[in-house]
């Protein structure tokens, strides 16, 4: 969590900060959490402790993806990246009815093509931030995740879907096409002629199509944070050393062909190996009872 002391924090968690009344910081902490916070990060407690939250927080834009907005996001990213207590992130929304509407398109229309060109590779180095974090991610979409909102749901590891949840890559409406990955990790996801059919066409999906064909893993009548929430618990009670290890094994080794794959699963074994969870795991086993483990 940053110090108040910061002249622009960009996270929050869960944990209240207490300022003293008319000082000049009290003043400063709330304009910035009233005008400035549209990425919260938020540090889960108590049973939860080691799952962070990532709440989108851009109401009048419809959690548009701006200047601003990309900036927090990427704070955010960093130091989740460096944070050796978080086991699981979960990326939602706090506006209701939409995950991300994409691109802020306004704030585009007044960019030189130079700049248009600058910002997507922006949205492109962040979103591989957001799929190279060590431990496993969890997007909650509740709501509709269009364009680049789907992009930033196509980088994590895990999706669920809401009732009220619309995903599709619309690009091709507006003359462009999908540029911060959505070209790459949707034929990875769903298959080749899947999706050229859905960015061809800019087809948008409810959730019942988008789990049908593999683009989330859920499909839920309820809350989709909730679920999501149930997903990072399950996650928190194994292994973080074999977790981070597993999901370095599955990334790297579906780039490469199965031989190689199968080295790097062998390199990612030996480090297990020497680790204290590994002992606790199978003393546990002995003994009958839970595990707990401590990353080391």
């Amino acid at each position: 969590m940053f110090g108040i002391a910061r002249a622009a924090p960009l996270v929050r968690s869960s944990a209240a900060v207490r300022v003293p009344r008319g000082s000049a910081l009290r003043r400063l902490h709330a304009a910035t959490t009233a005008a400035d916070l549209e990425c919260i990060h938020e540090r889960l407690t108590g049973a939860d402790a080691g799952i962070s939250v990532i709440n989108f927080n851009r109401p009048k834009a419809k959690n548009a993806l701006g200047r601003e907005f990309m900036k927090q996001f990427n704070h955010t990213l960093n130091e989740l990246r460096f944070d050796e207590n978080v086991r699981c992130v979960i990326v939602k929304s706090s506006v209701a009815g939409v995950f991300c509407a994409g691109a802020d398109l306004k704030e585009r229309a007044t960019m030189a093509p130079v700049e248009v060109a600058a910002f997507v590779y922006g949205l492109r180095t962040a979103f591989g931030n957001l799929e190279s974090l060590p431990i496993p991610t969890i997007a909650a979409l509740d709501g509709a995740a269009l364009g680049g909102g789907l992009e930033v749901a196509l980088s994590t590891d895990i999706r669920v879907a809401g009732p009220g949840a619309k995903l599709g890559l619309p690009e091709t409406r507006l003359a462009i096409i999908p540029g911060a990955g959505g070209t790459q990790r949707l034929p990875r996801l769903i298959g080749i002629p899947r999706a050229k059919e859905l960015i061809f066409t800019a087809r948008v999906l409810k959730s019942e199509e988008a789990e049908r064909i593999g683009l989330v893993n859920y499909s839920v009548e309820g809350s989709a944070y909730d679920k999501a929430l149930e997903i990072a618990r399950s996650i928190l009670t194994k292994g973080p050393v074999a977790v981070k290890a597993a999901k370095l094994a599955i990334d790297r080794g579906s780039q490469v062909d199965i031989a190689s794959g199968l080295a790097f699963e062998q390199t990612c074994y030996a480090q297990v190996i020497p680790t204290e969870d590994r002992l606790e795991g199978l003393k546990a086993f002995r003994e009958k009872r839970d595990p707990v483990y401590k990353g080391k």
